[in-house]
C-alpha cells in the first residue's frame, strides 16, 4: 500500500480557508493568490481522496470529511511549526499598539492567530489613545500601530472604513431646547474632536456631563442613560441604540483604519499579513456577501 504523505503548505491552505471561510481572505493571510491557494487545496483533496470543503456562490463550508480532518490538520501544522521553531531557537517580540477606539472583539482571535502562525513570537499589545501610540511608534517603542487615518496622515495599510453614530440607552430622554448631554473620551481623543466639530457646525448646544475614563467608561455611561456619545457603529454597546436622527444630531463623517509598521523581515511581514486578514475578516458587516 502506498503511503500518503501530506504537504505542509496544502494543509495550511485548507486550515486557513476553513478559518476565514473565504478563499480570498485566506490568500491575503498567507501572502499568496486565490488561484494558488485553490491549487493547494485541490492537491490535498486529491492526495487524501476526499472533498474537504464545499463551495457555493455565497459561502465556504466544511464537508463531513473536512470537519473530521480539521483538528488533526491543525495539530499537524502546529507540530511542524514547533519543529521549525526548535531549529531556529529565536524568540522574538512583536510590539503592537491598538487605539482604544479601534480595538474590538476581534483582538483575542487576532492574537491567537498570530501565536499559531509563529509560536516563537512573543506578542505585546498596548491599548492607548492614537496620539500616544503614534509617539511611541515614532520613538521605536512599538513595531506596528493600528489607528484612525485622521490621527496620522502618513501612508499605511488601509484596513477598511470606520463609521460613527450617536448612541444612547433606549430610554434616554433629551429635553427639547436644552444642550445635548455628551459623554466623551479624554480631550486628546480624535473621536471627541469629530463629534464636537459636527455639533458646532450644526450650531447645536452641547454639554459634556461625562468626560474621560477610557472607551469602556464612556460606553458604561451610555448604557446607564447618562448621556449621548459619538461611537464607532461597530463597537457601540449592544444595549445602545443610534439616536442621531431622533434627536436631530448631525451626521458624523466616516474614517479609515490604518496599519503603520516599520517591520521588513519575512517572519514579521508574515505576522502582519495574518493581522490584516483577521482584522478585515471581523470588519465585514453581518449581512454582507462573503467574498471568495
Amino acid at each position: 500500500m502506498t503511503r500518503r504523505v501530506l504537504d505542509v503548505e496544502s494543509v495550511l491552505a485548507f486550515v486557513t480557508i476553513a478559518d476565514f471561510q473565504s478563499f480570498t481572505r485566506a490568500a491575503e493571510a498567507l501572502g499568496t493568490t486565490q488561484g494558488a491557494i485553490s491549487v493547494k487545496l485541490k492537491r490535498l483533496e486529491d492526495r487524501l481522496g476526499y472533498k474537504l470543503l464545499e463551495r457555493t456562490p455565497r459561502l465556504v463550508r466544511l464537508s463531513a470529511q473536512g470537519s473530521v480532518f480539521l483538528n488533526p490538520a491543525r495539530e499537524f501544522i502546529a507540530a511542524h511549526d514547533r519543529a521549525m521553531a526548535a531549529l531556529v531557537c529565536e524568540s522574538r517580540r512583536f510590539r503592537l499598539g491598538i487605539a482604544e477606539h479601534v480595538a474590538g472583539p476581534e483582538i483575542p482571535l487576532l492574537l491567537a492567530r498570530l501565536s499559531e502562525r509563529d509560536p516563537a513570537l512573543t506578542i505585546e499589545v498596548r491599548l492607548e489613545n492614537s496620539r500616544s501610540l503614534l509617539n511611541a511608534f515614532d520613538e521605536g517603542a512599538l513595531d506596528a500601530v493600528i489607528v484612525r487615518q485622521e490621527d496620522d496622515r502618513r501612508s499605511g495599510e488601509d484596513l477598511g472604513p470606520e463609521h460613527f453614530g450617536w448612541f444612547a440607552a433606549p430610554g434616554f430622554y433629551h429635553q427639547p431646547g436644552k444642550p445635548v448631554r455628551l459623554a466623551a473620551l479624554a480631550p486628546c481623543c480624535g473621536v471627541r474632536d469629530i463629534a464636537i466639530r459636527a455639533l458646532n457646525s450644526a450650531d447645536l448646544e452641547w454639554s459634556e456631563v461625562f468626560v474621560g475614563g477610557g472607551h469602556s467608561a464612556v460606553m458604561a455611561a451610555v448604557s446607564a442613560g447618562l448621556a449621548v456619545a459619538a461611537l464607532s457603529c461597530r463597537l457601540a454597546p449592544p444595549d445602545a441604540v443610534e439616536v442621531g436622527q431622533r434627536l436631530g444630531l448631525p451626521a458624523l463623517p466616516s474614517s479609515r483604519i490604518m496599519l503603520h509598521s516599520t517591520l521588513t523581515d519575512h517572519r514579521s511581514r508574515d505576522a502582519l499579513r495574518t493581522l490584516v486578514a483577521v482584522y478585515r475578516e471581523h470588519r465585514v458587516p453581518v449581512h454582507a456577501s462573503v467574498a471568495f
